[in-house]
């Protein structure tokens, strides 16, 4: 598959613009464009510039609100609410972040949850961005139901993603944890179903309920949850935090993301704690510990990977072709 490599900055004006074109007010296009790059630079690429792509038909099309004004409120010291207003999960979450982290050091622990949103994104993203402000942050979305909660029943939740992180001893690369509560994220599953790739057997059911390993089977049918009921529970705790928290649809409530005009409705909470209130060498002990774990090999440690804020000249992204011209489709 061919790929074209842009600037992180030129990559940045172009998910802007794009999102301009659609139909999205400066704010909302200027917070998607920046989640985008963030997602590509530093987290899932998947849900960077290829998901773009269903932001903007869903600006053209009605699933996002592209006007929209969230409303933030705070009912009690240690909450934050957000009013989504049919727009993109990111812009509120903006608005709201630097009260958040402002509340997060003199309170101890802060909750912010929104609701009236489309689906989330990369949840990392949000974690990622306050864990460079030294708080450890605990992100869980709901989103459309896609998922059964065994092989052999029917679609109740969504891919249900939870995200982790915390600052280390080097301020710039926090532990950051991203996953579905779904065996695997659905772009994972629509990504192989173009391009005629086999997934592993325990991702998906087709319509009858049978395991296949036939992508474009397993979209017609449902994603499984990962570690079987177990997987399901986790599922069910973050639609509780989610969706119940904020006030936002059930997953089995919520249109279908990608087609139609109605407004999604998702939910996202996150949990953030000032982590050295008790400990203030919590970055430090906990950089020794992960360590220490790595060097003991066979375990599987989350990226720690130098993150940033605002994006250098010298950053650059590599984009599918087709990706990138669908893309310049909406200008």
């Amino acid at each position: 598959m061919s790929q074209q490599t842009l600037s992180s900055h030129d990559a940045e004006a172009l998910a802007e613009q794009a999102c301009l074109a659609a139909g999205a007010n400066p704010a909302t296009a200027r917070s998607l464009a920046r989640a985008t790059v963030s997602a590509a630079l530093f987290g899932h690429p998947s849900v960077g510039f290829p998901h773009l792509l269903d932001y903007l038909s869903s600006f053209r099309e009605g699933r996002i609100n592209g006007e929209a004004e969230p409303k933030i409120t705070s009912p009690l010291a240690a909450i934050i609410h957000s009013d989504a207003d049919g727009g993109i999960a990111q812009l509120g979450f903006d608005r709201a972040m630097p009260t958040l982290v402002e509340k997060t050091r003199e309170l101890g622990v802060t909750i912010f949850t929104q609701g009236n949103s489309y689906t989330t994104g990369e949840l990392g993203y949000y974690v990622r961005r306050l864990a460079l402000e030294g708080v450890i942050a605990f992100a869980v979305s709901n989103s459309p139901a896609v998922v059964a909660g065994s092989p052999s029943g029917k679609i109740v939740f969504g891919t249900n993603p939870m995200a982790f992180a915390a600052p280390l001893a080097d301020v710039n690369a926090p532990l950051v944890i991203d996953q579905a509560s779904s065996a695997t994220a659905f772009v994972n599953l629509v990504k192989a179903a173009e391009e005629g790739r086999k997934i592993p057997e325990g991702w998906a059911i087709d319509e009858q309920g049978n395991a296949t390993t036939d992508a474009a089977a397993g979209l017609r049918g449902a994603l499984l949850t990962f570690g079987g009921t177990k997987g399901a529970n986790v599922a069910l705790m973050v639609e509780c935090l989610a969706a119940g928290l904020s006030g936002a649809s059930w997953s089995l409530d919520m249109p279908d993301f990608q087609g139609g005009d109605q407004v999604i409705d998702a939910g996202m909470t996150i949990i953030a704690i000032h982590p050295t209130i008790i400990d203030d060498r919590f970055s430090t002990r906990l950089t020794q510990h992960l360590d220490r774990i790595a060097e003991r090999g066979g375990t599987y440690v989350p990226n720690r990977r130098p993150v940033r804020s605002n994006m250098s000249e010298e950053e650059c992204i590599a984009i599918d072709t087709v990706v990138l011209e669908e893309i310049r489709r909406f200008l």
